[in-house]
């Protein structure tokens, strides 16, 4: 693996996931009018099912949050869990490495994970992805996150869950969810031979985008990259993704359209 960080890019491809599961999943949102419902839990279902010997809840809210109180059953992990401790690079982790983590939580090749957290979903998201990176596509997050899991009446637990049964977990790398170095260069509106096809998603602060504020040693873009920050496709209020209508509208906006090829970041 390259030691740069911004030669691994998340591809958007995460997003075109089948749209049906490998699994024999309930209907787990009333979110019809999304694309795809099937990556999202909502709380009813959850309050029904929370206590299923297949499901593992997991928190991802700083320790802090966990303490001041969680969904009862969920085990916490906290957020920095795929920071290297050699370099304070977050990025993917060794599959043996992200196992054992898996594995310490109760979670194995069956078991049906739903990610929440208190930050619009930032890191539940994460979660979702980095499973599904390593094969297993047997997670939703939680739309809403904590603050809808309160707000709707759900029942507060203030315990230190104790992990379930140690389960086996195997990772199964899906290299189609991570873009290269070359390919990046070759999607870049800068000369890139793939420009036409393909959009850089920049999602993170306008401020990092301009480089006015910078969390690494090079401030500023990738070449080319357009800006839509992952704030904007969240309502502030209520943590839940926004209606499919006002996604397209905003993506589309951003030049993300269903033609184009989209690496984000």
């Amino acid at each position: 693996m390259s030691n740069d960080p911004a030669a691994y890019l998340p591809h958007i491809a995460l997003l075109a996931l089948p749209a049906s599961l490998p699994y024999n999943l309930p209907a787990m949102t009333t979110e019809s009018q999304l694309a795809h419902p099937e990556y999202l839990a909502n709380p009813d279902w959850l309050r029904t099912h929370r206590t299923d010997p297949d499901l593992v809840i997991v928190d991802l809210d700083a320790e802090a949050g966990y303490l001041r109180g969680h969904i009862p059953g969920a085990v916490f992990l906290d957020n920095n869990y795929e920071r290297n401790p050699e370099t304070g690079w977050v990025d993917t982790m060794p599959p043996e490495r992200f196992a054992a983590v898996c594995q310490s939580l109760g979670i194995g090749d069956e078991t049906l994970v739903v990610a929440y957290d208190n930050n619009m979903s930032l890191h539940a998201a994460r979660f979702w992805w980095t499973l599904s990176y390593y094969g297993h596509r047997n997670v939703q997050v939680l739309d809403g996150g904590w603050r809808r899991w309160v707000a709707e009446g759900g029942e507060v637990a203030f315990d230190l869950k104790a992990p379930g049964e140690s389960a086996g977990f195997t990772p199964q790398i899906d290299q189609s969810l991570i873009v290269g170095y070359d390919e990046v260069r070759a999607g870049c509106s800068i000369g890139g031979a793939n420009a036409a096809d393909t959009v850089i998603w920049d999602t993170r602060t306008t401020a990092e985008y301009s480089g006015a504020v910078s969390r690494n040693n090079r401030p500023g873009h990738v070449s080319g990259a357009v800006h839509l920050d992952w704030m904007d496709l969240m309502d502030g209020q209520t943590h839940r993704f926004r209606s499919l209508t006002e996604l397209r509208e905003l993506l589309g906006q951003a030049g993300m359209t269903p033609d184009k090829a989209v690496f984000a970041y």
